[in-house]
């Protein structure tokens, strides 16, 4: 009882949450808990895109616009001047290949599929903002709201572009938000310039010969030189990027034999590459495919790698940046704002969005510590009214009425 009303002071005295969005908070808690409970990988948000249109026909948007990058949703909303510029705000809607191990009463009915990264969160805060929106229409100009699938790898945003996001719904800025279990609630943060690491995915196979693991002579083991790989690869970062440079290179699958007793034919690893620099990253690849290249020549095997750019660095654009966080002060306070974050070595493909728009991307932060990934992680619902009014201020403050 206690902690509860030291919350409801803690929201109403130092929380400028929108009267809108104010009033349909409760509903914005079931909507999360509802997508929390009804996972949906990337390109199957089939039942989270229909909810999204019903929510968005509910609160009034003038256009709804269905499979945009297969399961998309774009709604518009009109201000209530007529003006040339539009804003974007983007929310993910996708879930993970985790099964969910929080024990929540609205936890996950989906084996093997978990909201364990708040995208669950995201779509509500802007199905928030989206309501505010359409009751008030403070704004001149045009509200482009962009509900989308498949972030997690699988390069929704990408497909979007691809099938004409920004030349039907032209944007002249765009804003996305993403949760943070850092244990400070509604603490807002932005990075400016490079915020965001690229990220590319491998797969490294490796075709040797087998035998009888009594007999090894008789086999080129493909354990072996997957070991090698893993040394040589390692060293990459530790002897041939510059010092001053931010890579990361993990290898996360070693995927090979089935019997206790049998030198396998073959040997696979899997991983990422993180990066900032372009430039680096093409050295990175380069010494990949050079060292597998050695050990085919070395072992006489063949060594087969396949790198996959997945994400492109996020660069938030410095006077958007400033101009996101005036509007999240106005919410929350100067005190939970920050300005000047360190990046993160984690990858978003909203990035690939902020290639054709300028625009900006921030942090919310929430009680909890489980990290972003975990079947532990838990969403604090008290930040989707707070994320919501950002953003839909945000919008306010970009698009002034005369």
């Amino acid at each position: 009882m206690y902690a509860t009303y030291h919350l409801f002071l803690y929201r109403n005295l130092y929380m400028n949450i929108l009267p809108e969005i104010d009033k349909i908070s409760n509903e914005l808690t079931n909507i999360f808990k509802d997508l929390h409970q009804h996972p949906e990988l990337g390109f199957e948000e089939v039942r989270t895109s229909k909810i999204v249109k019903e929510k968005l026909q509910d609160y009034g948007v003038d256009e709804i616009h269905t499979e945009i990058g297969k399961t998309g949703v774009v709604a518009v909303i009109n201000g209530k001047q007529q003006g040339v510029n539009q804003i974007g705000l983007r929310a993910d809607m996708d879930a993970l290949p985790i099964e969910e191990t929080t024990n929540l009463n609205y936890a996950s009915q989906n084996p093997g599929k978990m909201h364990a990264c708040g995208h669950d969160g995201h779509t509500t805060m802007l199905l928030g903002a989206a309501k505010h929106l359409c009751e008030t229409r403070n704004f001149k100009g045009k509200a482009v709201l962009i509900f989308q699938p498949a972030e997690e790898g699988m390069g929704g945003a990408r497909l979007m572009l691809e099938e004409g996001l920004f030349e039907k719904f032209p944007c002249s800025e765009i804003y996305g938000i993403h949760n943070s279990p850092n244990g400070r609630h509604s603490e807002i943060s932005i990075c400016k310039g490079k915020a965001m690491a690229g990220a590319s995915f491998f797969d490294i196979k490796i075709n040797a010969k087998g035998s009888h693991a009594a007999m090894p002579h008789q086999s080129i083991d493909p354990i072996i030189i997957c070991s090698n790989l893993i040394d040589q690869m390692q060293a990459i970062v530790s002897r041939n990027t510059p010092p001053l440079e931010s890579v990361v290179l993990s290898i996360t699958q070693i995927h090979s034999g089935s019997a206790y007793n049998v030198i396998p034919e073959e040997a696979k690893l899997c991983g990422t590459i993180r990066y900032f620099s372009n430039e680096v990253y093409a050295l990175v690849e380069e010494r990949v495919k050079a060292i597998c290249k050695g050990l085919e020549t070395a072992y006489n095997v063949e060594v087969i790698p396949d790198l996959r750019n997945t994400f492109d660095v996020l660069n938030n654009d410095d006077q958007l940046s400033d101009f996101y966080m005036d509007a999240a002060e106005e919410i929350v306070g100067r005190d939970n704002i920050i300005r000047d974050a360190e990046p993160a070595t984690g990858s978003e493909d909203f990035a690939d969005m902020l290639k054709h728009v300028k625009g900006a991307y921030c942090r919310i932060g929430h009680k909890g510590t489980q990290p972003l990934h975990s079947p532990k992680f838990i969403l604090d619902p008290e930040i989707i009214p707070v994320g919501a009014s950002v953003l839909a201020r945000l919008v306010e403050k970009q698009l002034p009425t005369d």
